[in-house]
């Protein structure tokens, strides 16, 4: 399956139905008066987060919605059926923008969340509504409203508890290959990742949600490289693991390239907690890993943790470290809050 993170959709609710024009015509009833029914209220259209999606490549091939109009009303006070619903099925962790895509309108994190994105017509007054003293055959009856349409963005920012960083070749997708059930590509070429990967690790009998990004080069917020598109999936995360490769001749200055393009960015990346890794340890001898080690802690400002993801050295601590920040973490959360969006 492709992956897309972000589609452009066209959604239309549905018109109400119209209202009938009619009389009470019945054997032996002298005064029959007006019985025309109401219309029914178009159909709406929703967004629903479900559960076994992890991207929005279906709607590269659907991208126009339009729920169903509303019954027209009938004689004997029928009143129309309503307009069946459209319901846009999309990950946890869609954002949906309006047609600027910078106002937000409603950000599903949830699984079984729901949003009102379009309110189906109302339908219109049968005849019966417009009856009077005066007027006791009224021969009028109202249309039905007609339903809402917007262009919309869908964007789509994977929900994980905690997000890989770090130049191309750095080790992440091993390492998520070493911890999770994940197959991502490896091979020892820049950008082998070229799409978001999510892998569930699990430490001391307790899982959290690893994702994995595209490697970071200089000028990346700039769009130098791929660029910094898909930092967006690292935004909801709870805890930043920042790998720097043992390949690297000078792994501080790796680490600082990594965190000019992390602070370029913003958009909360810069607050995260972050957790600095020496990776591919096992090509190094102990001499080099202490110069190495040394390079790092100056420009991090702290003692890295050092792991190896082909031999295991190292990988218990660091899940270990990345689980207690996440634990509490998770212990803070909040229920969201869901409103329906006023245009």
């Amino acid at each position: 399956m492709k992956f897309l993170d972000q589609a452009k959709v066209y959604i239309r609710s549905g018109d109400g139905g119209a209202g009938s024009v009619s009389f009470r015509r019945e054997k032996f009833i002298e005064f029959g008066g007006p019985d025309g029914g109401d219309g029914g209220r178009g159909g709406d259209v929703w967004a629903e987060a479900v559960d076994g999606l992890n991207t929005l490549i279906d709607y590269r091939y659907q991208q126009h919605f339009k729920a169903k109009t509303g019954v027209h009303g009938m004689g004997r006070n029928m009143t129309g059926a309503k307009g069946a619903d459209v319901t846009l099925k999309v990950p946890a962790g869609t954002q949906i923008f309006a047609e600027d895509n910078e106002t937000l309108i409603c950000d599903l994190t949830v699984v079984g969340q729901r949003f009102l994105l379009a309110k189906g017509g109302n339908g219109g007054f049968g005849n019966q509504h417009f009856k009077t003293s005066t007027n006791q055959a009224p021969r009028r009856a109202n249309p039905g409203l007609p339903g809402e349409e917007l262009n919309i963005w869908l964007r789509l920012k994977l929900i994980a508890d905690a997000g890989l960083v770090g130049l191309p070749n750095a080790g992440k997708s091993t390492f998520l290959a070493a911890v999770t059930a994940a197959k991502p590509k490896i091979a020892d070429y820049p950008f082998t990742t070229l799409h978001p990967g999510l892998g569930v690790a699990r430490i001391d009998a307790r899982e959290f949600v690893i994702a994995d990004i595209p490697g970071l080069i200089e000028g990346a917020h700039e769009g130098v490289g791929i660029g910094d598109r898909f930092l967006g999936h690292v935004e909801r995360t709870r805890v930043l693991l920042h790998l720097v490769s043992a390949q690297e001749e000078n792994p501080g200055k790796a680490y600082k390239t990594v965190r000019a393009e992390l602070d370029a960015y913003g958009n909360g990346l810069t607050d995260k907690v972050e957790i600095v890794a020496l990776s591919q340890i096992d090509i190094l001898n102990a001499d080099a890993r202490k110069k190495k080690v040394a390079s790092l802690k100056r420009a991090a400002g702290r003692a890295p943790m050092l792991l190896s993801a082909v031999t295991g050295e190292g990988v218990e601590a660091v899940l270990r470290a990345l689980m207690a920040v996440v634990g509490e973490a998770r212990d803070k959360v909040a229920a969201p809050v869901e409103t329906r969006w006023n245009q």
